[in-house]
C-alpha cells in the first residue's frame, strides 16, 4: 500500500513546453496559480519552482554575450596569422629605418681634382 501512496504523490512528468505554458499563463494573468496547480495536479511549491527556474533561465539568456571564462580569446590559427603579420611588419619597418638612416647620412663632398 505504501507504494501506491508514493505513486500518487509523484506528479506526472511534464515537458518543458507544458511547464513554460503554465508559467506564462500565470505571468500574463490568464489563469490563477491555483487553477494551474489543480489542472496539472501539482503543488504550489512545484509551480513556484518552475517560475523561479523560468526567470533564472530568462535572465541567463539575456545576459551579455561577452566571454567571461578564461582562455584564449583567439583561435590558434588566427593567433599564428597575427604573429606572422606582426613579424612581417617589423621586418618592413626595419628596412625602412635602415633606408631612412642611409638617406639622412651627410653626403660627402664631391672629390676634388
Amino acid at each position: 500500500m505504501s507504494a501506491e501512496l508514493k505513486a500518487k504523490k509523484e506528479p506526472p512528468p511534464y515537458n518543458a513546453q507544458q511547464r513554460a505554458q503554465a508559467v506564462l499563463s500565470i505571468w500574463t494573468e490568464r489563469r490563477r496559480p491555483a487553477e494551474v496547480c489543480q489542472e496539472l495536479a501539482i503543488s504550489p511549491a512545484v509551480l513556484s519552482h518552475w517560475e523561479k527556474r523560468a526567470l533564472a533561465a530568462m535572465l541567463k539568456a539575456l545576459e551579455s554575450q561577452t566571454r567571461l571564462e578564461p582562455g584564449p580569446a583567439l583561435s590558434p590559427k588566427l593567433e599564428r596569422l597575427l604573429v606572422r603579420q606582426a613579424l612581417q611588419q617589423k621586418g618592413r619597418m626595419a628596412k625602412l629605418e635602415k633606408r631612412l638612416a642611409k638617406l639622412q647620412e651627410p653626403k660627402s663632398p664631391p672629390p676634388t681634382k
